[in-house]
């Protein structure tokens, strides 16, 4: 998923302050605190980390992401087939029930595909536009035919997204079903949404691994100041929170009734760069920028050395990363020289900072002190970060520091988000190379494994070169937890394992 978090406002963090008596409290429902509040139930109308981590407990897919983050498993789909030529998937769909008890059918599989590639709302349909038609062969049967071969097909069936809906229940009202979801097909339904508060989860009597779930529900709970956060799993509030500051992390290791989990992610943070903003459009002067800018000392200052210094938008250990990529050194002399040559010398930036993020401030002062010595102004611009990400579609912002998280095991989901020339607008960097979109597609299709390497390492390396965005570090999850949670766990992709968490 992506990009990712809004905040609640100031009347949600006034009544996160004071957790009352819930249903959270009750034994077996899993308390957890996180910044942000949900905004929709639509999984296709969403890319953020936010709603994808819930999605993935209500919602099933056809095929899953294991719990290593590494390979794909049987979801809803029990097993498939593609034939010789690439083009046609056939999927076998398990016996199973929405949380009404309906039948998942193929048909609801085959809706939920054409309905992310068709429908106007839909955030995802350039990675589904390669289906040339879904159809239920029969009650148990999804045919699939694609255009062309596709490489990454599969892997994006595991997207949180793509999750199979009720035709049934979506049809009956769109706007309603995003708010309150009356059919789930995942491990838990949605009782209640508290907008600005809490989202209420209920165990699936229904799921067709219901025995596999040990809690009776799920509260994701916001609470957007980090610091009251984490005080409220400490008093015992929560059971769990989410988004644990670098700051905290050895506090809270010494507190011995928390467990402080460290999971592998596929996280990036990343300077966003508008190339449409008069000096920003020139590749000389985003080379300069990088070269002005101290990556390792935001990692040793800001994450306390917990994170890693980034050197490509496809992170670390994950599939086609190149270790080997570019790195600008870091040179504020030779950036200002650069600067000057390129004729802006005098460059004043305008930096959006989501405010109340206690890692997205530190960056962002210590980008305006390391800039200014290459002679860029920085105006620090702090707004609500429910605010930022309309900024950033608009154009209405210089620069501004946001993260990724991998959704699929394959690199083509976020290398067309934030290179291919989508609906995105390349992630609103306004980023445009032809050759980097001809790669983009040529790399989708190619089957052969290493050649398709060879060309994730020229994006990578062209991309680097076009400082299409500054990559800053990669760092792990950081969750916390009571020491009564088991369980409590994130795969690399950012999905939570709730149907195997136990609260004793």
């Amino acid at each position: 998923m992506n990009r990712k978090w809004k905040s609640i406002g100031l009347a949600a963090f006034a009544a996160a302050l004071s957790l009352t008596a819930s249903f959270a409290e009750a034994s077996g429902v899993l308390s957890i605190g996180r910044r942000e509040d949900s905004t929709t139930f639509d999984p296709i109308k969403s890319a953020q980390n936010v709603d994808n981590w819930v999605f993935s407990n209500v919602f099933d897919v056809l095929i899953r992401v294991d719990k290593t983050g590494t390979k794909l498993e049987p979801g809803l789909a029990e097993s498939w087939t593609v034939s010789g030529d690439g083009l046609t998937y056939t999927f076998k769909i398990r016996d199973a029930k929405f949380s009404d008890g309906s039948p998942i059918t193929a048909e609801d599989a085959a809706f939920s595909l054409l309905r992310i590639r068709d429908n106007k709302a839909s955030l995802w349909s350039d990675s589904y536009k390669i289906v040339e038609t879904a159809e239920a062969t029969d009650p148990k049967t999804l045919t699939v035919k694609l255009k062309t071969p596709s490489a990454p097909f599969l892997s994006t069936l595991a997207l949180p997204n793509v999750s199979v809906l009720s035709k049934k229940a979506v049809e009956a009202g769109e706007d309603a079903f995003a708010e309150l979801p009356t059919a789930s097909s995942g491990a838990f339904t949605v009782k209640e949404w508290r907008r600005g508060d809490r989202v209420i989860l209920e165990k699936n009597p229904n799921f067709w691994q219901a025995d596999r779930v040990k809690l009776d529900g799920v509260e994701w709970i916001s609470v957007p100041d980090d610091n009251t956060r984490m005080l409220n799993v400490q008093a015992g509030q929560l059971d769990t929170a989410i988004f644990v500051p670098f700051s905290r992390v050895e506090e809270l290791k010494r507190d011995a009734n928390l467990n402080v989990l460290i999971d592998t992610s596929t996280r990036e943070d990343h300077l966003l760069i508008n190339h449409e903003h008069g000096a920003l459009a020139k590749k000389e002067v985003r080379q300069a920028l990088d070269m002005a800018i101290d990556k390792k000392a935001i990692v040793d200052t800001v994450t306390f050395g917990i994170g890693t210094v980034a050197n490509s938008y496809i992170p670390k250990g994950s599939l086609y990363h190149y270790d080997d990529n570019y790195q600008y050194p870091y040179d504020p002399e030779k950036a200002k020289a650069m600067l000057a040559e390129a004729g802006a010398s005098d460059l004043a930036l305008n930096y959006v900072v989501n405010a109340g993020n206690e890692v997205d401030e530190q960056i962002a002062v210590l980008l305006q002190q390391q800039l200014s010595k290459a002679g860029v102004t920085v105006n620090l611009q702090k707004v609500d970060p429910s605010q930022s990400w309309d900024m950033l579609v608009a154009g209405d912002y210089d620069i501004s520091v946001m993260y990724w998280t991998n959704d699929i095991l394959d690199p083509d989901q976020k290398t067309t988000f934030v290179l291919g020339h989508d609906t995105n607008m390349n992630y609103m960097t306004r980023y445009k190379s032809d050759k980097v979109k001809d790669l983009v597609a040529a790399a989708r299709l190619e089957l052969d494994p290493k050649k398709r390497e060879a060309m994730y390492v020229e994006i990578q390396k062209t991309a680097k070169d076009d400082v299409h965005w500054i990559d800053l570090y990669y760092s792990p999850y950081i969750n916390v937890s009571r020491k009564n949670i088991e369980n409590f766990y994130q795969n690399p992709l950012g999905r939570f394992f709730l149907e195997d968490t136990v609260k004793n």
